[in-house]
């Protein structure tokens, strides 16, 4: 069976991000500070009675900050912890047409640490990312 792929917009690209690392997709439509988080860390929501990790996708590829709410975002659980990515959009789940293929370009700091490689869907190239290493944020490149 072939991979599926969780298919969505961050940074005015469309990305595709493992479907198995997504535990669900919502809209986020409250959001409370989170005081000395990291600069990547838009702050805290709640789902279904869980504490969620907001984590902003531009912020975290250094790309921006996203300004205001109603954000779609993908759920992740990474390190035991649950967390809200956000990103542009949510688009569909697609069946990938064969294994990733490595990065041959370089992409841009913020992307190059989260390229997992690229992968062909529907006749059209992704850049597959990792939603863990979006989680991480910038600081994670220098550790």
């Amino acid at each position: 069976m072939a991979e599926l792929l969780l298919i969505a917009r961050l940074a005015g690209r469309r990305i595709a991000f493992p479907a198995a690392e997504v535990e669900a997709v919502v809209e986020l439509e409250g959001l409370t500070p989170a005081p000395r988080a990291a600069p990547h860390v838009a702050g805290l929501s709640a789902l279904r009675s869980r504490v969620l990790t907001v984590i902003d996708g531009l912020a975290a590829l250094e790309a921006g900050r996203f300004g205001e709410l109603g954000r779609d975002a993908i759920v992740v659980l990474s390190g035991g912890h649950t967390y809200a990515l956000m990103v542009e959009e949510v688009e569909d789940v697609i069946e990938a047409e064969a294994p990733p293929s490595p990065v041959k370009a370089p992409l841009g700091a913020g992307w190059d640490r989260v390229a997992l490689g690229t992968v062909e869907a529907e006749g059209e190239l992704y850049l597959l990312v990792d939603p863990h290493a979006l989680i991480a944020g910038p600081a994670a490149r220098a550790a």
